[in-house]
């Protein structure tokens, strides 16, 4: 993945509404100069964290999802969708959040992260990638403004964790959970590998005060656009008027030098962090540590397992 542009397009969006999304998608590509041609294999990357509920602030908005796949669709692009949830698969939180519903017969192809590719990365750590997140020509980042207990909060960069599959993502918990820096180190080798393309947020309605999970609604009235997602994350960071030395992935951006960790240095083609007035986003004050106990591991491998087994029958 190319991280060489400090280029971050912003608009304001106030509802769920697809023609409202997908003007503002077509807004952001064009002042990014992005383009996809027909026949590229573009790959949607979503938050699916979890399936709980339709619409949940844990996900990616359905109608926000289904806004960006039509206009991939309209610019000739084969397009699929995944992600390797916390819990259950792609294609269950799909369904039970509303997003198979918002996609109607849209010719797009749902997908769960079955296949993996053993990854050695920058840094030395083997990590099992998801091989579709590999082979496609484009990867999609379409993150939601969330707040986080252990990150201070996920947005661009921290949603690419998704792309490592199966018992790899607990694994790196239990591994690395006392260790933030360490866990941020490895998320940001991780972006090396993995294809270039875009990332397009969610902050229509944000989750604050706690998460990644289950947090309270917070509407911002954002849509954001970047190549960059360390770039990206720099900005929402300013907009939401939070203490960058509190995030630990944007901690280790500045510490590499990264292009677009210095938001001095951001270019703005459409609207800009002043334009967003937001007072009130609040981030956990106090970060718990990233950590899975062995028996929690268990427990969530016989979810995904029973998940698998209820999909196919």
């Amino acid at each position: 993945m190319l991280i060489d542009s400090s280029s971050v397009a912003l608009l304001h969006c106030k509802q769920y509404r697809q023609l409202e999304i997908a003007e503002a998608v077509a807004q952001l590509c064009g002042a990014l100069q992005f383009n996809v041609t027909a026949g590229t294999r573009v790959l949607l990357k979503p938050n699916l964290l979890s399936g709980i509920s339709a619409e949940h602030l844990a996900c990616t908005h359905p109608e926000f999802v289904a806004a960006v796949a039509q206009w991939f669709l309209d610019h000739g692009a084969l397009v699929s969708i995944g992600d390797s949830p916390a819990f259950g698969t792609a294609r269950g939180v799909m369904r039970n959040t509303g997003i198979e519903k918002a996609l109607g017969k849209l010719p797009v192809e749902l997908i769960n992260f079955d296949r993996s590719t053993m990854v050695r990365l920058s840094g030395g750590v083997k990590v099992k990638v998801s091989s579709a997140a590999l082979e496609c020509d484009m990867l999609i980042n379409l993150p939601r403004v969330k707040a986080h207990n252990q990150f201070y909060v996920t947005l661009a960069v921290k949603n690419y964790f998704g792309t490592v599959v199966g018992f790899q993502k607990p694994g790196w918990h239990l591994r690395y959970g006392d260790r933030k820096d360490g866990f941020a180190s490895h998320l940001l080798d991780l972006l090396e590998v993995l294809p270039s393309g875009m990332t397009i947020i969610d902050g229509i309605v944000a989750m604050h005060g706690t998460g990644p999970l289950s947090g309270e609604p917070h509407s911002l009235g954002l849509v954001g656009g970047a190549l960059n997602p360390v770039a990206l994350d720099s900005a929402l960071l300013q907009i939401l008027k939070l203490d960058f030395k509190k995030s630990v992935l944007w901690q280790e951006c500045a510490k590499r030098g990264f292009v677009g960790a210095d938001p001095v240095r951001l270019d703005f083609p459409l609207l800009k962090p002043a334009d967003f007035k937001v007072n009130d986003f609040r981030a956990p004050a106090t970060l718990k540590p990233v950590s899975f106990n062995p028996l929690r591991m268990m427990a969530s491998g016989c979810k995904r397992f029973a998940a698998r087994l209820k999909e196919s029958s």
